[in-house]
């Protein structure tokens, strides 16, 4: 099963706690990391990138943070996840000669449609709508999929 990024969970969570405080409040990355339980290196990071791409304004001194300016109902999953690590594929030969089955290969194709099937999906989820889920709290691990839906 394909996986979210760790990296792209912790923009994910930052803009979350963001999008629940007060409109204007500033949020520091040591405030935003130690009340979700992440890496301060690595929220660092997240943030600085959705700064860097006009997602966040930063704010500098020992009274700035980030503050969330833009409107998450108007930007996609696939958006953040390209933003925070680059291009992605689902498979190496969607890439330019990184496959050394090139030319042997079978499933070009249908692997070619599934990639563009799901970047459509990912393009198609709002992260507005995405964060207004309501959060669950768990305990143990859980099962992703739905067993009875998925008969």
């Amino acid at each position: 099963m394909l996986k979210v990024n760790r990296r792209v969970e912790y923009a994910l969570m930052a803009l979350k706690y963001m999008s629940e405080i007060p409109a204007g409040q500033l949020s520091q990355v040591k405030e935003i990391s130690e009340s979700l339980g992440t890496p301060f290196d690595a929220t660092a990071r997240v943030m600085q990138i959705m700064a860097s791409h006009g997602w966040l304004k930063s704010e500098q001194g020992a009274h700035g943070g980030y503050q969330l300016v833009t409107d998450l109902s108007r930007k996609t999953f696939f958006e953040l996840s390209e933003m925070i690590l680059g291009p992605q594929e689902l498979a190496k030969c969607l890439k330019s000669g990184e496959c050394g089955l090139i030319g042997r290969c079978n499933i070009v194709s249908p692997i070619s449609v599934l990639n563009k099937n799901l970047v459509n999906f990912l393009k198609s989820l709002s992260l507005g709508a995405i964060l207004e889920m309501p959060t669950k709290k768990i305990s143990k691990k859980i099962d992703t999929v739905d067993r009875q839906e998925a008969q």
